[in-house]
């Protein structure tokens, strides 16, 4: 439940907070008063979008903060917990939201910084807000097709699943069949590449290797050479004993001897004989790997024609299937797989056709037995929410008004396959219309108020928001539209913003939005207070600097009738004060009779209807 609302800087209101409660709030105001900046700062609080125009001329940001009473362990309170945000005393949410004349929007959650998108997340089991708009929503065939699956507590999930896999399936065999000719001959030339690759068999690595190899066999000769020539410095020439030329081994083992000598004399002597004893087997074993490599770079021209044949042939593939700045064979296997891949995606065969086709057909079929079932609960709740709607009507000055909702069936679509529409009969001698064009503005209201009321009950919203949509509404309409809102606020937390003095008398609390600042009035023999007007009051903290705005204050009592005077006659005469007096007199009556004998006034079949209707098809 929503406790309090604190608006800093939106449009007229400069600092305002408003207090709820449990039960019926009304918002009342003159036009203009700033009525409307109470829904909005609502909405922003809720994730709405931020808009700097709505930013209070002269100040730097608008903000609105709001206290939220919750139960610890909902889904909301761990959204919470998740967004990393804290609970005031365990069960209070403080939520804020605050946007900069510059179109800079911030929002915090429980003390914590989060995305605006949080806010809305939340708002999806906190609020309903119902306004004016919702109207001209309510007259499109899409909108009226949503309205009768929410009262019918359809879940549309698994007939959406059904429906993707069937156009899913039904377009893959279209594109095969219309580009069989072109995936025919696509696949003609991957077969053929595929086929030239596995006939040569590349390796991974391959032409790494035959590279190094074809650089090693054409430097043949002077590789030898020099193998042997560093053999020979370092172990000597052993084809020729007698050269005069000096080895390393040689020398080495003559330092050796000279140290081991006198090693007795000296340890440090003894080390450094051990240390030429490691460089001389360091030597000998360099001197025969010199020799071993020399020995395998025999000349072999036949080889490395070879070599080069089989580079020119790995050549020949990375040029004809591999585009990219370095190509190499690694891309001309990676495109083999792909290809591979790809000719099994374009099998244009007989049997992949008769595949493709049993695969949409199977998938439509499901579509069809769920969208059967769809029509079933739609025509069900049709008719239940036709009588409901109807009894509502009477209750609002609409004794003879028929309300009918048609089901029509038609090819399946992605909400089903049924047209929902809409009808009003205003009285008997009157045709039945669609209402986008058959209904008033004022009949309009009352369909959208019915609505809502007998959509209520299966709302587990438990804070609803409706923004003068009684718009068009009076009389004893008016009256019998305050009934309901109040019926529905016991079950319920309803906050109406509203200009009818009829709906506005049943309000548990009433709140008024207004550019005066009350302190003595008289009317008639009414000691109401005194009233200061002018464009210049700031609310109660007295007289500011010319700029418009609002207060936001709960009345009661003789202020409470007074505004409900202003309402019905837009006056202060005796005769106004009489009338609203006795108006709130009898709602009070109303409300505490109907408190003492529960729901003797429930709206017509108002009731959640989750999971009836006709069972889910298996």
């Amino acid at each position: 439940m929503l406790e309090e609302l604190h608006i800093r800087g939106l449009g007229v209101i400069d600092d305002a907070v408003l207090s709820l409660a449990p039960g019926l709030t009304v918002v009342t105001g003159e036009t203009g008063a700033g009525k409307t900046m109470v829904v909005t700062g609502l909405l922003l609080l809720f994730g709405g979008r931020g808009d700097a125009a709505r930013v209070r001329s002269g100040a730097d940001q608008a903000s609105v903060e709001g206290r939220v009473e919750l139960d610890p362990g909902s889904p909301v309170a761990q959204r919470v917990h998740d967004a990393g945000g804290q609970l005031d005393d365990g069960t209070g949410l403080v939520l804020r939201r605050v946007v900069s004349a510059a179109g800079r929007s911030r929002a915090y959650v429980g003390g914590a910084a989060t995305p605006v998108g949080v806010l809305g997340e939340l708002a999806e089991q906190l609020v309903a807000v119902h306004g004016q708009s919702d109207q001209m929503r309510l007259t499109r065939p899409g909108e009226q097709r949503a309205v009768l699956d929410r009262f019918a507590g359809t879940d549309l999930a698994e007939y959406s699943a059904a429906y993707t896999r069937w156009r899913g399936a039904a377009s893959a065999l279209d594109e095969r069949v219309a580009q069989a000719g072109a995936l025919r001959r696509e696949g003609e030339l991957l077969a053929h590449g595929l086929a030239e690759i596995e006939r040569a068999a590349p390796r991974p690595g391959e032409d790494v290797e035959l590279a190094a190899l074809a650089a090693r066999l054409a430097h043949a000769d002077g590789l030898r050479v020099a193998a042997r020539t560093a053999h020979n410095a370092l172990l000597g020439d052993a084809d020729d004993p007698a050269a005069e030329a000096i080895d390393v081994v040689a020398l080495l083992s003559g330092a050796r001897r000279s140290l081991q000598q006198h090693a007795g004399a000296d340890p440090a002597v003894e080390a450094l004989a051990s240390r030429v004893t490691e460089l001389l087997a360091l030597a000998g074993d360099l001197g025969a790997d010199c020799a071993a490599y020399a020995d395998l770079l025999d000349a072999d021209p036949a080889g490395l024609e070879q070599v080069e044949t089989r580079r020119a042939e790995l050549g020949g593939l990375v040029r004809k299937y591999t585009d990219g700045p370095d190509p190499d064979l690694g891309a001309v296997l990676s495109w083999a797989e792909s290809a591979q891949q790809r000719l099994a995606d374009i099998d244009v065969s007989d049997d992949a056709i008769r595949a493709l086709t049993a695969q949409r057909d199977a998938a439509l079929a499901d579509v069809q037995r769920l969208a059967c079932w769809l029509s079933e609960k739609r025509l069900q709740a049709a008719k239940e929410l036709a009588g409901a709607v109807s009894a509502e009507l009477i209750g609002l000055a609409m004794p003879s008004a028929r309300f009918t909702v048609r089901v029509v069936r038609t090819d399946p679509s992605p909400s089903g396959a049924d047209e929902v529409e809409f009808l009003l009969q205003p009285h008997q001698d009157a045709p039945a219309l669609p209402i986008a064009r058959g209904a008033s503005g004022g009949e309009l209201s009352r369909v959208m108020l019915a609505l809502e009321v007998c959509l209520a009950g299966s709302d587990p919203m438990p804070t609803m928001i409706f923004d003068e949509i009684d718009a068009g509404v009076g009389g004893r309409a008016a009256v019998e539209v305050g009934r309901r809102l109040a019926t529905l606020s016991r079950a319920h937390q309803v906050v109406v913003v509203t200009h009818l003095a009829q709906v506005a008398a049943y309000a548990d609390r009433h709140v008024v939005v207004d550019k005066q600042v009350v302190r003595k009035r008289v009317v008639g023999e009414h000691v109401v207070g005194e009233q200061v007007v002018g464009e210049q009051v700031v609310g109660e903290r007295g007289i500011g600097d010319g700029v418009t705005a609002s207060d936001v204050r709960t009345v009661t009592d003789i202020e409470r009738v007074a505004e409900l005077a202003r309402m019905l006659a837009g006056s202060d005469s005796a005769t106004a004060f009489e009338h609203a007096a006795e108006l709130l007199q009898v709602a009070t009556s109303e409300r505490l009779t109907a408190l003492q004998h529960g729901a003797a006034t429930q709206p017509a079949r108002i009731r959640r209807r989750r999971g009836g209707g006709p069972k889910r098809p298996s």
